[in-house]
C-alpha cells in the first residue's frame, strides 16, 4: 500500500534546534538593514560623496567574502554549533568595535568594524542555512529553508525601526531651516565639530547594544544541546568536495546567480533614500518607504513558501525576476511618486530569490552542501562592489542626485538600471532550473 503519510516541514524532535537557528536569520536581518541607512547618514555627518559612502556596504558585504570559506572549513572540521559560536563572537566584536570608532571619529575604523562584524555574519550564515535544510528530509529542504529565511524581514524590519527611531531622528546632521535647506553645511568648524561628534555617538550606541545582545544568544547557544555530526574531516576531504561541487552547472550557476540577486537587493534597499530625498523627502522620512519595502518582502516570503507546495521552484523564480525587470523599469522611468512605489514593489519579487537559489544550488549535494554554502555566502560580495557601482552613477554629475540627465531621467533615476540587469541574470537561472537542471531527478548529472 503506497504510503501517503505527509513529510513534516520540521519535526518535533529538532523543533527547538530550529527555533534557536531560525532566530539567528533575523539577527543577521537586523544587522542588514540597521546597516543601508547608514551609507546616506556617514555620507552628511563626514562629508563624503556618494562613492566614498558606498564603502559603507563594501565594507559590510566584503566580509562575507573573505570569512565564507574559512567558516566552511570550520563547520566541516568541527560541527555546525562550533561555526555558530565562532560566527556570534566575531558579530559582537565587530558591533563593539564601534565604541572606539566613534571615540576616535574615523570613518575608516567604522569601515573595520563592520568588516569583522560580517566575518560573524559569513560564519552565521554559511553554517546555518545547510543546517537548516539539513534538520529534516531532503524533500522539504526547501520549504525548510524558505521558512526559516521569512524571519530574516523580521530582523530587518527591527534593525530599521531602530535606525529610525534612534539612529536617523536623532542626527543633528539632518536638520534643515524652515526652506528646506540643510543647516549642517553652514555651521562653524567648531560647531560643525561638536555635532560630528554628538552624531557619531548616536551611531554608536545601537551596535553596542547589539554587540551586549549578540553575547546573551551566544550563551545561550552555547548551553543548548544541537543535534548535529562531528565529521572531523581534513582539508584534503574539503579539497576534494570543492572540486566535486564545481563540477555541477546547477551550483556554479546559483552562485552567479546570487551574487547578482544580492547585489541588487542591497542597491534597492540602499538607494531607496537617495531615490527618495530626490522627490523631496528626507531620511527620516523616506525610512517609511523602506519599512513598505519590507513588508511587502515579508509578505512575499510567506506567500512563495506556500506557492511552492504547488509551483516548480524554477518557474516562480523565472516569474518573479520578469517581475522584478518591470518594477526596475517602472523606478527609472516614472517620474514622482509612483516611481517611488515601483521601487518598493521590487521588493515583493525579491522576496523569493535568495532561498530558493540556495535550495536549487544545493539540491542533492549532500555533505558537499557545507563547503557549497561558503560559495554561495560568498557571493553575497555582490553586495559589496555592486553599490559601489551604483554609487560612481550617482557622482556622474556631482553630489546631488540629479545633476544630469540619462535617457531623459536623473542619475538616480537611471542608476537603477543596474539591479534590473541583476535580476535578468537571475531570470536566465530560473528558466535553467524550470528548464535544465534535474531537481527531480535522482540522479546529479548538472
Amino acid at each position: 500500500m503506497k504510503n501517503t503519510q505527509k513529510i513534516p516541514v520540521v519535526s518535533k524532535q529538532v523543533l527547538l534546534p530550529f527555533i534557536l537557528v531560525t532566530s539567528l536569520f533575523a539577527l543577521w536581518g537586523f544587522a542588514n538593514d540597521i546597516t543601508n541607512p547608514m551609507v546616506s547618514a556617514f555620507k552628511k555627518i563626514l562629508e563624503l560623496n556618494n562613492t566614498q559612502a558606498s564603502w559603507v556596504q563594501a565594507a559590510f558585504y566584503g566580509g562575507y567574502f573573505t570569512m565564507a570559506l574559512p567558516a566552511a572549513f570550520v563547520v566541516k572540521k568541527y560541527s555546525y554549533k562550533v561555526g555558530i559560536i565562532v560566527g556570534l563572537i566575531l558579530y559582537a566584536l565587530g558591533a563593539l568595535l564601534f565604541f572606539p570608532a566613534a571615540a576616535m571619529e574615523n570613518y575608516f575604523f567604522f569601515l573595520a568594524a563592520l568588516y569583522i562584524l560580517t566575518f560573524g555574519l559569513a560564519f552565521l550564515e554559511t553554517t546555518a542555512n545547510p543546517y537548516i535544510m539539513a534538520m529534516g528530509a531532503e524533500e522539504t529542504a526547501t520549504q525548510r529553508l524558505n521558512l526559516a529565511q521569512a524571519f530574516n524581514p523580521l530582523g530587518a524590519l527591527s534593525g530599521l525601526l531602530v535606525a529610525q527611531v534612534f539612529i536617523l531622528s536623532a542626527l543633528q546632521s539632518d536638520n534643515v531651516d524652515a526652506d528646506g535647506n540643510g543647516i549642517y553645511e553652514t555651521l562653524s568648524g567648531t560647531a560643525k565639530a561638536a555635532v560630528k561628534t554628538s552624531d557619531l555617538l548616536v551611531i554608536r550606541n545601537p551596535y553596542v547594544m547589539l554587540g551586549l545582545f549578540v553575547i546573551v544568544m551566544l550563551i545561550i547557544i552555547s548551553v543548548v544541546k544541537m543535534p548535529e555530526k562531528r565529521e572531523g574531516e581534513d582539508a584534503s576531504d574539503m579539497w576534494s568536495s570543492i572540486r566535486r561541487i564545481f563540477k555541477k552547472e546547477r551550483f556554479v550557476g546559483g552562485v552567479i546567480a546570487q551574487m547578482f540577486y544580492v547585489g541588487a537587493q542591497i542597491m534597492c534597499w540602499t538607494y531607496i533614500y537617495q531615490y527618495a530625498e530626490n522627490l523631496g523627502i528626507d531620511n527620516r522620512s523616506a525610512v517609511n518607504y523602506a519599512y513598505a519595502a519590507l513588508g511587502v518582502f515579508l509578505l512575499g516570503r510567506f506567500l512563495c513558501t506556500y506557492l511552492l507546495r504547488f509551483i516548480n521552484s524554477g518557474k516562480l523564480l523565472l516569474l518573479l525576476s520578469i517581475g522584478a525587470i518591470g518594477f526596475c523599469l517602472g523606478a527609472i522611468f516614472i517620474h514622482g511618486m509612483w516611481g517611488l512605489y515601483s521601487l518598493v514593489a521590487v521588493s515583493f519579487c525579491m522576496s523569493l530569490m535568495f532561498p530558493t537559489i540556495y535550495g536549487i544550488a544545493l539540491h542533492r549535494l549532500g555533505d558537499d552542501a557545507k563547503p557549497a554554502s561558503a560559495f554561495l555566502v560568498m557571493a553575497i560580495v555582490g553586495g559589496a562592489f555592486m553599490p559601489v557601482l551604483q554609487g560612481l552613477v550617482l557622482d556622474l554629475g556631482g553630489p546631488e542626485y540629479a545633476n544630469i540627465l540619462i535617457l531623459g531621467v536623473p542619475e538616480v533615476n537611471f542608476s537603477f538600471i543596474l539591479p534590473l540587469i541583476c535580476f535578468l541574470v537571475v531570470a536566465i537561472y530560473g528558466y535553467r532550473a524550470l528548464k535544465v537542471y534535474s531537481l527531480d531527478s535522482t540522479t546529479d548529472d548538472v
